[in-house]
């Protein structure tokens, strides 16, 4: 995520040398020099962190607290805006170990982000002003969408919806492909078929402002192949399996966070 950040910040036209990366693996430093020339690259999050107004905290949950207990000194001295990157770490949390100063907002953006098409849930902790608020909501825009959530609990409904989404899709993808498959089209077929149909209906959904529901009942022909294959997709509860399996997620999320916190 740390990498498409990047990519999308010097796509938007910012200075590399504006942008500070540190990392602590040899390789992963040789690579975003090669990629990303004219980055200044560290292996000291110190030294990167050093004189710089925003930080992005980009790092494994597990490591979050070891990261910010380690810039602690840094941020009371410099009080800079703090984005985490961290899923499931609270930004009290991350507050918390930073010592006081640092204003602090917490992020879940989603796989597409890689390709700049995700969106990013953000949440300001109650001292963060509307300046610094901006100035988050336009370095994570460099990889898609974003919108405020007030309530940071519900990050964890975030999470399971947007932050895991795209693997619910993806196993959409996957099974409308294996059932094309045995049905007798082509792999090659089946694929194209597939993706293109769920890219396309995606695009009309966000472009046509109509609800869902509308939309699908304008697919579906009264006792038509669309109507059968609903009938048995409601029969089989699948609204009930969905909200189960986001709920799911929801407290797993929950689960995380508070683990995370201690």
């Amino acid at each position: 995520m740390a990498r498409a950040l990047i990519g999308g910040l010097l796509q938007d036209g910012r200075d590399p040398d504006s942008l500070r990366v540190a990392d602590p693996s040899p390789i992963a430093r040789d690579q975003l020099r090669s990629r990303y020339p004219g980055l200044r690259i560290f292996d000291d999050n110190l030294a990167a962190a050093d004189g710089a107004a925003t930080w992005v905290l980009a790092v494994k949950p597990q490591y979050m607290r070891q990261v910010s207990s380690s810039l602690a000194p840094l941020a009371q001295a410099t009080r800079p805006l703090v984005i985490s990157i961290a899923a499931g770490i609270r930004a009290d949390d991350v507050a918390g170990w930073l010592g006081t100063g640092a204003s602090v907002i917490r992020s879940m953006p989603n796989r597409p982000a890689l390709i700049r098409c995700g969106i990013t849930a953000l949440y300001a902790r109650p001292d963060v002003d509307a300046a610094r608020k901006e100035r988050a909501a336009a370095i994570l825009g460099a990889v898609g969408g974003h919108v405020w959530v007030a309530d940071e609990s519900l990050m964890d409904a975030v999470t399971a919806v947007s932050g895991s989404g795209p693997a619910y899709l993806f196993l959409l993808i996957e099974m409308l492909e294996s059932a094309a498959r045995a049905e007798g089209l082509d792999p090659a077929t089946a694929r194209t078929l597939v993706i293109e149909t769920v890219f396309g209906a995606a695009r009309m959904a966000r472009e046509s402002g109509e609800e869902p529901a509308v939309m699908r009942e304008q697919v579906t022909s009264p006792g038509g192949t669309t109507a059968a294959a609903l009938d048995v997709l409601e029969r089989s509860d699948v609204r009930d399996t969905f909200a189960r399996a986001i709920r799911a997620a929801t407290q797993r999320s929950r689960q995380l966070a508070g683990e995370g916190g201690n």
